[in-house]
């Protein structure tokens, strides 16, 4: 096994074991909507659960559900891919991380897609247990993936005159996140900001 490919199996089974702890932990001692200041009115921790994409973006209906939960395994089974060959190639180290993280980001909220509809029960006000004796909340592929990260640094009102939005409060940065939807956003960050020119010069000796 190549030095990349520990590394990566390294990243990958930490940002899943940190996710699934602090997701469990959240399942098993809050209900939905609960929340709790950790650090002043900035940093809570707000449990909240959706069935779409990351940052609680959705897509309608049982189907929509489906579809994204399928979306999402084929999507991880193309960057695993690309991950192998990147560590069988013994390419950038750091471009092996990024990949990495995304993967681990991407596996973590297809547990909770796969899995939580089943070992978990509703927790709809109440605590939920996991594998309770009644069954879980819903089926296979139909779990919903669990977020609890909510840092509303700025919080104010758009001025009257601005167009469409005046007079209306907003709240920055309003969405709720979980550790796999960071891993993913520091990953393709780190992508952008510094293994661009790497990842162009990887994908253009790929197709050669």
């Amino acid at each position: 096994m190549t030095k990349n490919a520990k590394i990566a199996i390294g990243v990958v089974a930490i940002v899943l074991i940190i996710d699934q702890i602090i997701k469990i932990w959240v399942k098993t001692t809050m209900h939905l909507g609960e929340e709790f200041n950790v650090i002043g009115n900035w940093f809570i921790i707000h449990f909240v659960e959706n069935n779409g994409m990351a940052f609680g973006m959705e897509m309608g209906g049982s189907i929509g559900k489906l579809l994204l939960s399928a979306f999402r395994i084929i999507a991880v089974c193309a960057i695993g891919w690309y991950l192998a060959k990147l560590c069988k190639r013994q390419s950038d180290t750091m471009l092996v991380v990024c990949i990495a993280l995304v993967l681990a980001g991407a596996l973590g909220n297809i547990v909770d897609s796969v899995f939580y509809g089943v070992i978990f029960n509703s927790s709809i006000g109440q605590v939920a247990s996991i594998f309770p004796p009644d069954g879980g909340y819903g089926t296979w592929l139909h779990g919903r993936v669990v977020d609890m990260f909510y840092f509303p640094l700025i919080e104010g009102r758009f001025p009257d005159w601005l167009p469409l939005w005046g007079g209306e409060s907003f709240v920055f940065f309003r969405p709720v996140f979980n550790f796999a939807d960071a891993a993913i956003s520091v990953g393709i960050a780190l992508l952008l900001l510094f293994q661009r020119e790497t990842l162009s010069k990887d994908l253009s000796s790929s197709e050669e």
